[in-house]
């Protein structure tokens, strides 16, 4: 004799569209949603982490760039980090010492000074002092807690070649560079 099989009455065709329709709707049918999900939220999940990373690498190697007024003013906020301060040399600051090879000098904007210190021995062919011109230097390095500044690059801002086409009109010589052409010399 036969055993009895434990099987399931089969749907009609109807009741299987039925139930097709309603797996579809509740995202676990053939045609489901829930298969997109698996592959969206972890792409999702990787650009927001790669967004984060981003982003804090980027505020830890900021370099504030700020005028000396400025940046003295916000010496909390900006002490002991990586900075560039902007100013004008003061005439007659700039010294070179031998042992160790360094340059000193002070900078200032809008009246506020702060002596730099820069530990190597080359600085810019364009950063000379020059009687009667503004030597704009932006350096770069760390605010010092005495209010001076340690250099680790120094850069000068040239005077424009408009400016010398007006000095060198009253007679003034280039303080950088080859003298002018003149006719003489063409």
């Amino acid at each position: 004799m036969d055993e009895p099989r434990d099987e399931k009455p089969r749907d009609t065709p109807a009741e299987a569209v039925v139930a097709i329709r309603r797996g579809a709707r509740t995202g676990t049918g053939p045609k489901g949603s829930r298969n997109g999900l698996y592959v969206v939220v972890p792409l999702v999940m990787l650009s927001a982490a790669i967004a984060g990373l981003v982003l804090a690498g980027m505020k830890d190697n900021a370099i504030y760039s700020k005028p000396v007024d400025e940046l003295l003013a916000q010496k909390a906020k900006f002490a002991g980090r990586p900075v560039r301060a902007e100013g004008n040399l003061v005439h007659g600051t700039l010294a070179k010492r031998d042992t160790p090879c360094e340059y000193r000098f002070t900078i200032t904007k809008n009246g506020v000074e702060v002596p730099v210190r820069f530990a190597q021995c080359i600085v810019p062919d364009t950063f000379r002092d020059v009687p009667g011109m503004d030597v704009g230097v932006t350096v770069e390095g760390e605010l010092q807690a005495d209010n001076s500044f340690e250099a680790t690059s120094v850069l000068a801002k040239c005077p424009s070649k408009y400016e010398m086409k007006d000095r060198t009109a009253n007679g003034e010589t280039m303080p950088h560079g080859m003298p002018p052409r003149t006719a003489e010399t063409m």
